[in-house]
């Protein structure tokens, strides 16, 4: 087991690596499951077993067979192991008593506890940010998801390298040019660095043509319509129910990376584009936020969001917080929302209905994806959304005005212009509701006209 120490960081990552198999050669012909031990600390008197749960199910999602599950109680994070000297040392016990491959930690540990808890357990310590990247790692099929995944995988890995034990000069020369050269770790920091740029210039490209595809359905008026929530709430389903597509859908975490966007028609709405996205979960590592940033880009400009929940899921409205939290990271916090609590057929006397709110708005609509109850609800539901959301108006604007028209021109929200002999410009507008609250800000004049 002492081999990992010495093994280089950037030789353990071929172009997808993940952090539960980076240490050993993976035969491609044999699917063993890594051996683990689960660290869970807690940190209040009330156990919260849902947060351990939860982990268990990521590591059985990223393929892991658990062994044992060790917890422990602190009122705050030790330095040097997090979890305590002590049980540090028991945890090392277990893992050279069960020869475990991997401990996992359901914590954010930093590259220093990392470290330490390696070097006395003798074997691969992955904390919940790297479970999570090595299950995206898995899971990434299109050429966009694999870029995205080994940014982050990077990102992640270049605060984390050790220097190794043997070979640390790398570089020899003749006369005049010896000298001690690179050590191991100033190369992998080097080459982790140029294929960051690499990646980042790459996906750059991507992201730029995905605005441009963007920038075409705002232009054709086609409204986008996002599917967010928690992971596992079942939007896949829903996504496939709807449109009739054929993703990738099971009962684990993060089934679904690679977003897919398909075409739906809507009664009085028309043509709008369904998305459908990667799931949340609590604690989403920053550097996934990051990497993933053209593909959330899908959500930020979405005209409305489906927010997704499992309505059988007992900590339910702690996902809605978690999911909320990440719309706010990402700046989509503004976009307007509707709740769909799938999976009803699982709870008793539950009927599916719309919920509105004192405007006589659609807010909420209780569905069952597995089944197909309530999703004439919810197109229903889509359509009042959307036909509220776009605004139809004429505006009059004097010819020292021009700021304004220019910027209901960039936004391609003017269907026809006309001039009156006055000299103002005559407009016949047609602007989603969120872009003509920002606009109203901008030019607080707007706010005064009646629509």
């Amino acid at each position: 087991m002492n081999d990992f120490i010495n093994l280089s960081a950037v030789e353990n990552s071929p172009e997808i690596s993940t952090a539960l198999s980076s240490s050993k050669t993976v035969d491609n012909s044999q699917s063993t499951k890594d051996k683990a031990v689960v660290v869970h600390v807690f940190f209040s008197q009330n156990k919260n077993i849902e947060d351990l749960q939860e982990f268990q199910l990521l590591a059985e999602s990223a393929n892991v067979e658990i062994l044992q599950i060790i917890t422990t109680s602190r009122a705050t994070p030790q330095a040097k192991y997090f979890i305590g000297e002590g049980k540090a040392q028991e945890i090392a016990d277990a893992v050279k008593t069960l020869d475990a491959d991997v401990v996992l930690v359901n914590h954010q540990l930093t590259p220093a506890q990392t470290r330490n808890l390696e070097s006395i357990c003798q074997c691969r310590v992955v904390d919940r940010t790297g479970v999570i990247l090595d299950i995206f790692a898995q899971r990434a099929r299109s050429h966009e998801g694999k870029l995205q995944v080994e940014l982050a995988q990077l990102k992640h890995l270049s605060t984390r390298l050790v220097r190794r034990k043997t070979g640390l000069d790398q570089q020899k020369g003749a006369v005049g040019l010896r000298g001690p050269g690179e050590t191991q770790l100033e190369t992998d920091r080097r080459l982790i660095k140029v294929r960051i740029a690499q990646l980042q210039n790459r996906l750059a490209k991507v992201e730029k043509q995905r605005n441009q595809n963007r920038q075409t359905r705002q232009k054709a008026d086609i409204p986008t319509i996002s599917l967010v929530g928690y992971t596992n709430a079942g939007k896949s389903t829903l996504f496939n129910f709807i449109t009739q597509a054929n993703v990738y859908a099971a009962d684990q975490l993060f089934a679904t990376l690679d977003p897919t966007l398909r075409r739906l028609q809507i009664q009085d709405v028309g043509t709008a584009i369904l998305a459908d996205t990667v799931g949340f979960v609590r604690q989403l590592p920053h550097d996934l936020v990051s990497a993933f940033k053209s593909t959330l880009q899908e959500t930020v400009e979405a005209s409305l969001l489906l927010h997704v929940i499992d309505a059988a899921d007992a900590r339910k409205i702690e996902n809605i917080e978690a999911v909320n939290l990440v719309l706010e990271e990402i700046k989509a916090d503004k976009v307007p929302a509707l709740l769909v609590y799938n999976k009803i057929d699982l709870l008793e006397n539950v009927a599916p209905h719309i919920e509105y709110d004192d405007e006589n708005k659609p807010v909420a609509v209780y569905l069952s994806a597995h089944s197909g109850e309530g999703l004439d609800l919810l197109l229903e539901a889509i359509k009042v959304r959307l036909k509220n959301e776009i605004l139809s108006f004429t505006l009059t604007l004097l010819p020292q005005e021009g700021k304004i028209r220019h910027a209901l021109y960039q936004l391609d929200s003017i269907r026809h212009e006309q001039i009156s002999d006055e000299g103002e410009f005559i407009l016949n507008v047609q602007i989603d509701k969120v872009e003509w609250l920002k606009l109203c800000k901008q030019f607080p004049k707007l706010s005064e006209i009646i629509y």
